[in-house]
C-alpha cells in the first residue's frame, strides 16, 4: 500500500516519526515522506541522522496554521497525525495552547486531508483519552472524536480516517525509562506510587500497528493493540537494579493505572488476535457492520482494558533484555 505513495507525518521529528521513517524506508518503497513540524532544530538534526535521504522532505509548519497544512498536504496519499501538546503539566498551565494544537489542529488536519483528497489518515492517540482526568487527555479525546466523526460528513469524498491508541511507548521521550536512566547514578530513583502500572509497547510495535491499521481500516475505528503491563517498581528495577526507591507521591493529573478502553466503549468494541477495535456508533446500525467486524468477537458489556487488570505482564528480565538491545538507539533519538 505504501509503495510509490506520498506520506506526510505531522509532528514527524518525534520518537514515533524517527522509528516510522526508518522502518518504512526499510520495508516499503514510498515516493516520498514529508516531515511536517514546527521545530527547525529537530528537523536539522533529523536530516543529519537520516543522512539527507532524498526521499525525505522537511516542511516547517504548525497544525494550527491551516494554510500551511493545505500547502504541505497537497498531493499526499497518506497522513499520520502525530503532532500534539503532550506534557500533562504544560497542558494544565497553558490550556489555550493545548486546545489550539490538540483540538483545533486536529480539525485543520481533517479539513486539509478532505480538501486535498488524501486516501487514508491515521491519528495517534493515547491511553489518557480514555476516561480522561486532565486537559491533555480531554483534548486528545476531543481529537479522537473529530477523526472518528469525519466519516459522517465527507459526502462523496473517499478519504478514510481512523485512530490508533496505545500506552507507554518504551524509550520514547515521554516514557519513564529515559527519566529513570538519567537518575540511575543518583542515590534514589523517584517513584510516584508503588502501586502504579503502565502498558508497555515498543516503538516498533507502534509503527506496525499504524501499518496494519492503514491496511484494514474502513473509517472511524479506534485500534488498540494488545500489549503487556508492568508495575512501576519493576520498571525501576529493570533500569537500575541497585538503586534505592524514593516515593514522591502521584503528580496532579496523573493516573495510577492506564486505561485504553473504558466500560462505556465496551458495547462498540471487538476483540481480535492481537488488537481491539472500537467501532463508531453509526457502524453498529450499518449494513456493512459484518464486513467491518470480520472475525472479531464482541467483548463483554462491562469490559475494561486497563493496565492493572491486564492478562499479559512484562517481566523484569524481559524489559532488561529489551533495554540492552535498544538503549543506545532510543538515547540517540532523545
Amino acid at each position: 500500500m505504501l509503495n510509490k505513495s506520498s506520506i506526510l507525518i505531522t509532528g514527524g521529528t518525534g520518537s514515533f516519526g524517527h522509528e516510522f521513517i526508518k522502518m518504512t524506508l526499510k520495508k516499503f518503497s514510498p515516493k516520498k515522506i514529508i516531515i511536517f513540524s514546527r521545530d527547525e532544530m529537530k528537523q536539522w538534526h533529523m536530516k543529519e541522522t537520516m543522512q539527507n535521504n532524498k526521499l525525505l522532505r522537511f516542511i516547517i509548519g504548525d497544525v494550527r496554521d491551516k494554510e500551511r497544512l493545505y500547502r504541505a498536504i497537497n498531493g499526499v496519499d497518506y497522513v499520520i497525525h502525530a503532532a500534539a501538546t503532550k506534557i500533562v503539566p504544560t497542558a494544565e498551565h497553558d490550556p489555550f495552547e493545548c486546545i489550539k494544537t490538540n483540538v483545533i489542529g486536529a480539525m485543520n488536519v481533517v479539513d486539509a486531508c478532505l480538501d486535498n483528497k488524501v486516501k487514508k489518515v491515521i491519528a495517534l492517540s493515547t491511553d489518557k483519552a480514555s476516561n480522561p482526568i486532565n486537559l491533555y487527555g480531554a483534548s486528545k479525546l476531543a481529537s479522537d472524536k473529530i477523526f472518528v466523526a469525519s466519516k459522517t460528513y465527507i459526502g462523496n469524498n473517499k478519504t478514510k480516517f481512523a485512530v490508533v491508541r496505545y500506552g507507554n511507548v518504551m524509550g520514547s521521550r515521554g516514557s519513564v525509562i529515559p527519566f529513570f536512566i538519567s537518575k540511575s547514578n543518583e542515590k534514589y530513583l523517584p517513584v510516584t506510587d508503588k502501586r502504579m502500572t503502565r502498558f508497555m509497547i515498543s516503538l516498533e510495535d507502534a509503527v506496525k500497528l499504524v501499518w496494519h491499521s492503514f491496511e484494514i481500516m474502513f473509517g472511524g475505528e479506534i485500534f488498540v493493540k494488545k500489549i503487556p503491563s508492568m508495575n512501576i517498581l519493576d520498571i525501576a528495577k529493570s533500569v537500575s537494579p541497585d538503586s534505592k526507591i524514593k516515593l514522591i507521591g502521584i503528580r496532579p493529573g496523573e493516573k495510577l493505572h492506564e486505561q485504553m478502553i473504558g466500560e462505556d466503549d465496551a458495547r462498540y468494541t471487538y476483540e481480535y488476535s492481537d488488537y481491539f477495535k472500537i467501532l463508531p456508533n453509526y457502524v453498529m446500525e450499518s449494513k456493512l457492520k459484518k464486513r467491518i467486524v470480520g472475525k472479531g468477537k464482541k467483548v463483554k458489556e462491562n469490559f475494561i482494558y486497563s493496565s492493572e487488570t491486564n492478562n499479559d505482564w512484562m517481566t523484569i528480565k524481559e524489559l532488561s533484555s529489551w533495554l540492552k538491545e535498544n538503549q543506545k538507539n532510543f538515547l540517540k533519538s532523545k
